[in-house]
């Protein structure tokens, strides 16, 4: 799977895992040079607490497009650091 905007590969791995129809991709696959820390936290009852990221392609910026969680609850613990997308980011494979 990839994830692509502006057209450029911002992750691609063959083992994501998708949850509730987002792929989540392993942490390293993304391509870190595309991603910056946002100041957006928000919370799910069951995975926890997630951090996203801000993309930015070529100078243009997609605030909060992807979201991780550092430190899952034990439900979700099998995505722990793992990175999905949306905000018009495209996954295909």
């Amino acid at each position: 799977m990839k994830a692509i905007w502006n057209g450029e590969v911002l992750a691609e791995s063959d083992e994501t895992i998708v949850i509730e129809n987002n792929h989540y991709f392993p942490p390293n696959s993304i391509d870190k040079k595309f991603f910056k820390l946002s100041e957006l936290h928000t919370f799910c009852p069951w995975k926890g607490e997630a951090s996203y990221y801000d993309i930015e392609v070529n100078g243009n910026v997609n605030e909060n497009a992807a979201w991780y969680y550092p430190k899952t609850k034990d439900l979700a613990k099998g995505i722990e650091g793992y990175v999905a997308f949306w905000k018009g980011v495209e996954i295909k494979q």
